[in-house]
């Protein structure tokens, strides 16, 4: 999609060349934990959050799990936004308007984009023990929104 703003095909296979190319083999095969937007800050990207329900106080009434990944989504969405970033269509244009319009428009936020379920066991306000699966409590993705 980012290569609908470009004036032609060329540049894009050059590209795409250059990271097929086995002196890029490094680069192409480095973890997205140390992929850098601009100013050296990380794109996009998926991080790990551990909630402890005993940190929260909450042990007097979930029986389990303790805890649990929650993970959570931080990181830049800059322009170009590369197809590892799952961005939408409307972050795609929103950040080339914030290119022209900095002050005007922000730039597209990284969020999560698919979320999964997680059960808990607990007491209910009667003592009465209920499993129940929550969902959207888990980040599995995330993405330029």
């Amino acid at each position: 999609v980012v290569t609908f703003f470009r004036a032609s095909l060329g540049p894009v296979r050059t590209l795409a060349a250059q990271r097929r190319s086995p002196s890029n083999d490094l680069a192409s095969s480095a973890p997205t934990d140390d992929v850098h937007g601009s100013h050296g800050r990380q794109v996009c990207r998926r991080h790990e959050l551990y909630v402890n329900f005993q940190d929260l106080g909450w042990l007097d009434w979930v029986i389990a799990p303790q805890g649990y990944s929650a993970y959570y989504c931080e990181g830049e969405c800059s322009f170009p936004l590369d197809s590892c970033m799952n961005a939408t269509n409307h972050a795609i244009l929103q950040s080339l308007v914030h290119l022209m319009k900095p002050d005007a428009v922000p730039k597209a936020c990284c969020a999560p984009t698919k979320l999964s379920a997680t059960s808990v066991l607990y007491y209910d306000s009667s003592n009465n023990v209920i499993l129940r699966k929550h969902r959207n409590m888990v980040v599995r993705a995330c993405g330029c929104h």
